[in-house]
């Protein structure tokens, strides 16, 4: 069983940076891709982006190319969503999720694992 967890959220004025860690232990055999997403009060779990876990290719939603930047770190099991630039509509809970797909997804039903979500709040 794959265990996610996610850190690095908080307040952060429009403008800023903050940089989530999402930490996976557990069974992680058959776990090939991960990707965040994040969910607004109100709103469906949205895709950020993806990368996966052999090679570093990367996929990322229109919303957030060129603002956000998805890496992993192997050997630590960490995957990280860097955040620049961020705006009050980026507020939302953000999630970490993993994938048994071979190939880069962007659905929420492509994803098996999922961790709690971590608050990231933008303001003016």
């Amino acid at each position: 069983q794959e265990q996610l967890v996610e850190s690095g959220g908080g307040l952060v004025q429009a403008g800023g940076s903050l940089r989530l860690s999402c930490a996976a232990s557990g069974r992680t055999s058959n776990i090939y891709s991960m990707g965040w997403f994040r969910q607004a009060p109100g709103k469906e779990r949205e895709f950020l982006a993806a990368i996966h876990r052999y090679g570093g290719t990367t996929d990322y939603a229109d919303s957030v190319a060129g603002r956000f930047t998805i890496s992993r770190d192997n050997a630590k099991g960490t995957v990280y969503l860097q955040m620049n630039g961020l705006k009050r509509e980026d507020t939302a809970v953000y999630y970490c999720a993993a994938s048994t797909y071979w190939t880069l997804r962007n659905g929420v039903r492509d994803y098996s694992y999922w961790g709690p979500g971590t608050q990231v709040t933008v303001s003016s």
